[in-house]
C-alpha cells in the first residue's frame, strides 16, 4: 500500500480515510465494527471522526462516533495499526465549544475517554475560533503534545488567510504547526479549495484530507432524479446538485467508469487521489459493498485524458 505523509509530520497514512461520521448514526455498532475490521484488513489506517458526531440526530449528545471507535479499539487491540484523527471546537453543549485553552483541556480528555486510548494521532480544530487568539490555541496544542495526549495537529474549514496566519505564529513562537487541512472538496465542489487553498497547502507542505469527497453521495451516481432522493438522510444536500452541471459531471463519470471497468464513485475518489495537493480523501460507508467499492479507488489509475474530461465537465 502506498503510504502518504501528513504534512511534515511523522504520520503515514493510506490513500483513503474512513469517515466516522456514520458510526452511531447510519451504521450501528455491529456494522461499524465490521467495517472498521475490513478497513484495517485492507491495509488502510486513517480513521476520521469528531467529538460532535452525531449530535445533530435527535436524542444524541455528541460523542457517539468516538464511543464506537473506542469500543472497537478496546475489543480488537489494533491501536498501533491505525491513525485516529478527531476534531474539537463545534458546540457540544452550553459554553462547551471553541478553541480556548481551558475548553481544549476539557475536550481532549473527554475524547480520549470515549476513544479509550491514551493519545490522539491527529487532533484537529473543527472550525476557526476568531474569538480566541491563535497564539492561545496553538499554545494549548503544544501543552497537549508535551503531555503525550496528542501527536500532531490539523485544521478544518480554515481560510487560506487564517491558515497562513497560524503557520506564521507557529514558526515565530516555536509552536506546533497545523500539519493538515480538512476542507470540503470534490469533483462537484471545487472552487472554495482550488481558489487559494490548494496552491498554499502544496507550497507550505500542509497535508489535505478532504471531506464530502463524494458530494454527499451524489458522485456515486445513485441520485439522478428527485425521486431517487426519497427517504434519503442526505437528500437536502444533494437536491441542488440535480442541475445541468451536475448531470454533466455524472455523464463524464459514467464515461470514464465504463472505460476503466470501474464505478462512478471509484472514479470520483481516484480523481481526488490524482490531485497533487490531496493526501487522502475521506469516504464513509455503511455496508460492506459500499466499502469494497470505495477501496477499488485506491488502485485506479486515471490518465491525462481521463483527468481532462472530468476537469472540463466539472468547470463552473
Amino acid at each position: 500500500m502506498n503510504l502518504r505523509r501528513i504534512g511534515k509530520s511523522e504520520l503515514l497514512v493510506g490513500p483513503l480515510a474512513f469517515g466516522g461520521n456514520v458510526f452511531g448514526w447510519t451504521a450501528d455498532e455491529a456494522t461499524s465494527f465490521r467495517l472498521l475490521d475490513a478497513f484495517v484488513d485492507a491495509g488502510m489506517n486513517l480513521i476520521d471522526t469528531a467529538d460532535v458526531y452525531s449530535r445533530w440526530i435527535p436524542g444524541h449528545q455528541g460523542g457517539e462516533s468516538e464511543t464506537i471507535i473506542g469500543k472497537w479499539l478496546k475489543r480488537g487491540g489494533r491501536r498501533d495499526r491505525v491513525v485516529i484523527a478527531t476534531k474539537l471546537g463545534v458546540e457540544m453543549g452550553p459554553g462547551e465549544k471553541g478553541l480556548s485553552r481551558a475548553y481544549m483541556q476539557r475536550a481532549v480528555d473527554r475524547s480520549l475517554a470515549r476513544l479509550q486510548t491514551d493519545y490522539i494521532d491527529l487532533y484537529q480544530s473543527h472550525r476557526d475560533d476568531e474569538e480566541t487568539p491563535l497564539e492561545e490555541t496553538l499554545g494549548a496544542y503544544s501543552e497537549l503534545i508535551r503531555a503525550g495526549k496528542v501527536r500532531c495537529i490539523g485544521a478544518s474549514n480554515y481560510t487560506a488567510a487564517r491558515l497562513a496566519e497560524a503557520l506564521q505564529i507557529s514558526a515565530r513562537l516555536n509552536l506546533p504547526r497545523y500539519e493538515c487541512l480538512q476542507p470540503g472538496y470534490s469533483l462537484y465542489d471545487r472552487e472554495p479549495f482550488e481558489s487559494d487553498l490548494a496552491d498554499f497547502c502544496r507550497r507550505e507542505q500542509v497535508g489535505v484530507i478532504t471531506y464530502f469527497s463524494l458530494a454527499s453521495g451524489f458522485l456515486t451516481g445513485k441520485y439522478r432524479s428527485e425521486k431517487d432522493l426519497e427517504g434519503r438522510p442526505r437528500a437536502y444536500r444533494v437536491k441542488d446538485m440535480l442541475n445541468e452541471r451536475g448531470y454533466r459531471i455524472l455523464a463524464a463519470l459514467d464515461a470514464v467508469a465504463a472505460a476503466k471497468h470501474a464505478t462512478p464513485a471509484q472514479v470520483a475518489l481516484a480523481w481526488l487521489l490524482h490531485r497533487p495537493a490531496v493526501t487522502a480523501p475521506i469516504a464513509s460507508a455503511t455496508t460492506q459493498i459500499q466499502f469494497e467499492e470505495q477501496l477499488g479507488a485506491a488502485g485506479l489509475e486515471l490518465d491525462a485524458g481521463d483527468m481532462q474530461r472530468l476537469d472540463e465537465a466539472s468547470r463552473s
